[in-house]
């Protein structure tokens, strides 16, 4: 992705203080009126109190099966989770309401990286703060994704998905963040040999050659009724966070608004 956003980010920079937000003869598109990319589309969502000029760190995030890029949208765990911590959301629309994530060769890799480029003319983006995500599918889609072309890409947030922790990886982002109920039946929880409950983010340990147990982050929770255990590695400079809970397949409540908070350097928060 790197070469298509860096051409995409400088058309953009020279135009945003004299243009605002809608670039050249880019067609405004926003919230439910989709942004047309040819026979594909994605929505985009802009962050309450937004001056119009300031460059926007970017939550792309793919949706889950059956969906739409207007779902995360409307989400209060993902979409208000963006808005209020002054991100621009990215979703793109999957063909046929899914993903295809199975194997290197999926058409949803290339695509995803013409979304980025064209959100970068219509938009200032921050390129160093382009983060991505996913729910079940989706989240499969966002590992398949920066396993591609993640290498621009500041953190991978996923959610209840991943592909084959067998795979070797190209590319990869600079940190992972990875939650994942223990009950989960629906994208079952990867359970790793003799019961390693860290299995889930076994590919990028393997890929950031991090080694040992990890380090206990602590228990913590954005609702009473949930508590997330966390594990962390430090590798090479690159960081693999796992949050691990007691429940099924759901993007839980508050996960997603609080790796935007630690990732952006604000104080955490709920909602």
């Amino acid at each position: 992705m790197r070469f298509v956003l860096t051409v995409a980010v400088a058309l953009a920079a020279t135009s945003a203080l004299a243009m605002g937000p809608w670039k050249g003869n880019a067609v405004p598109c926003e919230g439910d009126v989709a942004c047309e990319l040819g026979e594909r589309s994605y929505h985009v969502m802009t962050p309450d109190g937004w001056d119009g000029e300031t460059p926007l760190p970017v939550l792309l995030h793919f949706h889950g099966w059956s969906r739409t890029g207007v779902h995360a949208q409307r989400s209060e765990r993902v979409g208000a989770s963006a808005r209020r911590r002054g991100v621009l959301l990215v979703t793109p629309n999957g063909r046929g309401k899914s993903w295809n994530f199975w194997n290197d060769s999926t058409e949803d890799v290339p695509f995803t990286d013409t979304v980025l480029a064209d959100v970068a003319q219509r938009f200032p983006v921050d390129p160093e703060r382009i983060y991505v995500s996913g729910y079940s599918y989706g989240s499969a889609m966002a590992w398949r994704y920066v396993c591609q072309s993640g290498s621009d890409v500041a953190a991978l947030l996923a959610v209840a998905g991943s592909i084959d922790q067998r795979e070797a990886c190209p590319e990869a982002p600079q940190e992972v963040r990875h939650v994942h109920g223990l009950a989960d039946t629906v994208m079952d929880f990867p359970m790793g040999p003799g019961g390693d409950v860290t299995y889930p983010v076994a590919l990028w340990r393997r890929a950031f050659d991090c080694n040992g147990e990890g380090r206990a982050g602590g228990d913590w929770q954005a609702r009473s009724f949930l508590t997330f255990s966390r594990t962390g590695w430090s590798c090479a400079g690159k960081d693999v966070i796992l949050d691990l809970h007691p429940g099924g397949h759901f993007i839980p409540h508050g996960w997603i608004g609080r790796q935007l908070d630690e990732l952006l350097g604000l104080t955490p928060s709920y909602p």
